[in-house]
């Protein structure tokens, strides 16, 4: 039996699916890596979304949205969380964790809503100013409704980064499905590595599973005007040449 048949045999395995002595079952495992993802994006909204809203709608200080992204997308998450657990103590690993996908999923949040903000026409903007709107109402009724894609997107994004990354929860003893690629690479053999490829299976679907949800919530939460402004902008673009018509000899 080869390594893919040994993969499919492990994910079809009903013993894996529940809990037993040794493991508390897949679905207990997708829940710890939904939580853990869950956790540290809601953190990173709270810090990231009031920044790039100031940032955007201001003009001041968009230097540091390239130097935020840039320098956090710089540190290696891995190493990150064991230098906390050292500092912190295993007790507090979970914090640790959560720290170092805050740092990892702030970049694409903070770069989405500043992009989105910067996007809006200034026309529209003055418009709203010359109706007599406070700058707090320009920004929560004219500026955000039209930046959500972009928003949305750096949420997307920012998902399918932390949920890749979870996985090294594992290493400081913590859930998620990070325990099959750990515990499987600990096992060894041709069983340890079926395990290893079958936890690698899980992480990727259940990244694809939550990126059709979010593009189907961002489907269902955006303006159809906006969903198709872009297309229209790049169709009114297109030049459409006449077609010359062939010249008849005249005899």
């Amino acid at each position: 039996m080869n390594i893919v048949e040994q993969v499919w045999a492990w994910l079809t395995n009903p013993e894996n699916w529940q809990k037993n002595f040794r493991d508390p079952g897949i679905p207990t495992r997708i829940v710890e890596h939904l939580s853990y993802t869950g956790l540290a994006l809601l953190f990173a909204i709270v810090i990231a979304v009031p920044i790039g809203l100031y940032i955007g709608h201001t003009g001041r200080g968009g230097f540091l949205v390239v130097g935020i992204a840039n320098s956090f997308r710089a540190l290696p998450e891995l190493g990150l969380v064991i230098l906390l657990v050292l500092v912190m103590g295993v007790a507090l690993a979970l914090q640790a964790v959560t720290i170092a996908l805050v740092a990892l999923a702030i970049p694409p949040l903070l770069a989405g809503t500043y992009a989105g903000i910067r996007n809006v026409d200034s026309d529209v903007v003055d418009a709203a100013r010359g109706m007599g709107m406070r700058e707090r109402d320009i920004v929560w009724k004219v500026e955000l409704p039209i930046a959500l894609p972009l928003m949305l997107g750096g949420l997307r994004a920012a998902t399918l980064q932390v949920i890749a990354t979870v996985s090294i929860a594992a290493y400081v003893s913590l859930g998620g499905l990070g325990r099959y690629v750990i515990d499987g690479r600990a096992f060894g053999g041709v069983e340890g590595y079926a395990i290893m490829a079958g936890g690698a299976v899980l992480i990727a679907a259940l990244a694809i599973t939550v990126e059709l949800v979010l593009a189907g919530v961002q489907r269902l939460v955006v303006s159809p005007g906006l969903r198709t402004s872009t297309v229209s902008r790049r169709v009114t673009r297109v030049r459409i040449r006449p077609v010359e018509e062939p010249e008849v000899a005249t005899s």
